[in-house]
């Protein structure tokens, strides 16, 4: 899914539940606006995967999208269905939709 189509999803109030897999230092220096975005990161994924509902659409994103597809491809893996990798991750988003965070 691209940041323009999450963004769209999003505002439209289509119900997704976001997951960021990266490290809290990143997330220090740049980070989506607060949509109640779970946080698990890509090395803790395997052992929280299942604290995700294989019935909700998930999104999960990272920097770029790398660590988010290897995660997306656990939860496609494991039976989800409704589930997308976001790609380019927060630097598309920064890219798409909100060109005031910091590239990092």
């Amino acid at each position: 899914m691209t940041a323009t189509e999450l963004k769209q999803r999003m505002d439209l109030g289509q119900p997704i539940t976001l997951v960021d897999v990266r490290e809290l230092h990143e997330r220090e220096i740049a980070d989506l606006p607060e949509y109640g975005q779970l946080r698990i990161p890509v090395g803790d994924f395997v052992d929280q995967a299942e604290s995700l509902s294989p019935d909700e659409p998930v999104v999960l994103y990272c920097r770029s999208g790398s660590r988010s597809a290897w995660a997306t491809r656990r939860l496609l893996d494991q039976g989800h269905e409704k589930v997308w990798n976001l790609k380019g991750g927060i630097l598309a988003w920064r890219e798409e939709v909100d060109p005031s965070l910091q590239a990092y």
